[in-house]
């Protein structure tokens, strides 16, 4: 048994309350480098889910003892998974806590500076199905020891074939799919298949524009249709029960399927021309999709459920105490009872015993191996050893279950304390030299900027570097100002001034007190952190623990290892949003191949400052984007009048 986790807090904290529960760490913990796996490490972590964007050429770089688990199958998110905020930010819904609402999968428009529309209604942010059978063997040879499908929202067929199909490549080597196999899983759930990050995917072939639902296998063409009927020619079989995608994008299950000449029928072959009732009054011919594999399913859901193998043992001799044990090779129930008997009439013969022996009805086990030890001429009545073997098997279930309880449960109490801050300071992201310009003469107190020319340029104690959100490796650091967004850069903690960014998720005093251990200066609070949350929080804390919240600006909602001004062949040096049917309007920023996505809407929260000023925040942020000079004078009049 483990549990799977994403947020550091609550690892410190479980490893606090439950120091020997196996912990795993999530994809969510946007886990991409060496320095957050000896971090991890530190903590007692045994396996960590990688993130989706590293390859598996970075990945056989790592040297460590954790162990490693990647995707290898199943839907994909765009966004880097632990620094998403579009969810939370549009509809309230947070990711990282397992509420997204898949804002990726819906269309959108693309709007040009000149509020000119490139592209209406397209899937764009929507990436296909990653799918990896077609390079296992890499992936077999590699350091990865679990292999991950996404099964998450998909159907128990989906999930058992994928997984049967990945299980077949696993035990055989060089082991290629029929062509069978890939229809199948086509078939089943598809939105077109990409081989992913691991394996260094384009860009242009990440996304499905054109839809993000299952779109199935094609199966024929309609060939011509009237308000009655609807006539396909078939490159596969169909059967009556299947699910079908018409040229109209319509679906319709086949409830009733006729052969050429209009008779009922429930099955067509390939090459063969059938017709279907035209339920969905469709008027163009095209391409016929199958969406729902009848048969495949009917085979998948007539399987016999795999059970646990277990040993029996008796040892039955007249006049010595009856013994029956089962195992599973980990565990042993065993009985002993009275003396057994001498037969008068009728021994019990030895296929009998074994007989019910076996009978494990809706257990999860099956007997495969039985040792007898017995005399020929025995008695033991029918109903003593359906009793001892009933009680045996339940005894054998509950030491299973009992087999990972962690009786070893220590006291949390979580401290309380009253935050007292008497000095209060403002911070700034700068993303243009004009803007650095003006917080300086402001006279802020800190400045953070990513370009790190800017950053030599006006270096000083206020002028803090902020370091990406992706640092697959680390440049060395020494006596530098340094915000950081990822766990791995906790590593300069000792030689420099470091704060972290809200890209961390910090939402919980556990991960407040384990960044103050690490030597961090100050920590910007999560976002996603209500008045009600950070209320809560603030009771935790320590006075030494400086904290940062974002009151103003225009925040990075997605991070993407996706190039999107190349996979649309758009001008590089030019300014596209992205717009939703609600007319939000979402600006797209590229820097390095790397695209963010910026939240639709400006955060405002400088009216509540002096709230937050009794929670015990000694520094208020504003996250720039492009505002002017005027603009930034006025709302830092608006802070610090607040701070008066």
């Amino acid at each position: 048994d483990a549990v799977i986790m994403q947020d550091i807090g609550m690892i410190t904290l479980t490893r606090q309350v439950l120091p020997n529960l196996e912990i795993h760490v999530s994809t969510q913990a946007h886990t991409h480098n060496i320095e957050q796996i000896k971090i991890l490490e530190s903590l007692g972590v045994k396996r960590v889910v990688l993130a989706r964007e590293m390859s598996l050429e970075e990945i056989n770089q790592l040297n460590t003892n954790v162990e490693l688990e990647i995707f290898i199958h199943g839907a994909l998110c765009i966004c880097y998974s632990g620094l998403c905020l579009l969810s939370s930010k549009v509809l309230n819904r947070s990711g990282n806590r397992g509420e997204c609402a898949g804002l990726c999968r819906i269309p959108y428009s693309l709007i040009d500076i000149n509020k000119k529309t490139l592209v209406k209604d397209k899937y764009l942010l929507s990436t296909k199905e990653l799918s990896t059978f077609n390079q296992f063997e890499a992936i077999k040879k590699s350091k990865v020891l679990s292999l991950k499908i996404e099964g998450r929202m998909k159907s128990p067929e989906y999930v058992g074939y994928v997984t049967k199909i990945y299980r077949k490549m696993l035990d055989n080597d060089n082991y290629k799919l029929t062509s069978q196999e890939i229809f199948n899983l086509k078939s089943i759930y598809n939105r077109d298949f990409t081989k992913g990050f691991l394996f260094d995917e384009k860009s242009e072939n990440l996304i499905n524009p054109n839809t993000s639902n299952h779109q199935g296998v094609s199966i024929g063409k309609v060939i011509k249709c009237n308000s009655k009927y609807i006539t396909i020619k078939l490159s596969h079989e169909l059967f009556q029960g299947d699910a079908i995608r018409l040229p109209n994008n319509k679906g319709m299950y086949v409830n009733f399927l006729y052969d050429e000449n209009k008779k009922l029928t429930n099955h067509g072959i390939e090459n063969e021309i059938v017709l279907i009732d035209n339920k969905v009054n469709l008027e163009n011919i095209g391409d016929v999709s199958l969406t729902i594999n009848k048969k495949l399913n009917d085979t998948l859901n007539s399987q016999s459920p795999q059970k646990i193998p277990i040993s029996a043992y008796i040892y039955a001799h007249k006049n010595k105490p009856l013994k029956i044990y089962y195992s599973d090779n980990t565990n042993k129930v065993e009985y002993t009872g009275a003396n057994v008997s001498e037969s008068i009439t009728m021994p019990l013969t030895k296929e009998r015993i074994k007989e019910l022996l076996s009978k494990t009805g809706n257990t999860p086990f099956l007997v495969n191996n039985i040792s007898l030890d017995i005399d020929e001429d025995i008695f033991i009545a029918v109903s003593t050893i359906n009793n001892i073997r009933r009680n045996l098997i339940s005894e054998l279930i509950q030491k299973r279950i009992s087999t990972h309880h962690h009786n070893n449960l220590l006291q949390f109490n979580p401290k309380i304390v009253k935050r007292n801050v008497k000095q209060y300071k403002i911070s700034a992201l700068a993303r243009t030299e004009e803007q650095i310009k003006t917080l300086l003469d402001l006279n802020i107190d800190y400045i953070y900027v990513s370009d790190i020319n800017l950053y030599y340029k006006y270096k000083d104690s206020k002028i803090f570097l902020k370091l990406a959100k992706v640092l697959p490796n680390h440049p060395k650091y020494v006596n530098e100002n340094i915000l950081i967004n990822e766990t791995g850069s906790l590593k300069y903690a000792a030689n420099n001034t470091v704060f972290t960014d809200y890209s961390l998720n910090i939402v919980n005093a556990s991960y407040i007190e384990f960044l103050n251990e690490q030597k961090v200066k100050q920590i910007t609070l999560s976002p996603e952190l209500d008045m009600e949350k950070l209320s809560y929080l603030s009771n935790k804390i320590s006075n030494n623990i400086n904290l940062e919240f974002i009151v103003y600006g225009t925040l990075e909602l997605m991070t993407m290892k996706y190039n999107f001004y190349k996979a649309n062949n758009l001008n590089k040096d030019s300014v596209y949003t992205l717009e939703d049917k609600s007319k939000r309007n979402y600006p797209i920023i590229l820097e390095n191949d790397t695209t963010y996505l910026m939240s639709p809407s400006i955060i405002n929260l400088i009216s509540h400052i002096d709230i937050y000023k009794k929670m015990g925040i000694n520094t208020f942020r504003l996250e720039l984007f492009d505002e002017d000079a005027t603009t930034i004078k006025k709302i830092i009049e608006q802070i610090k009048k607040e701070l008066a």
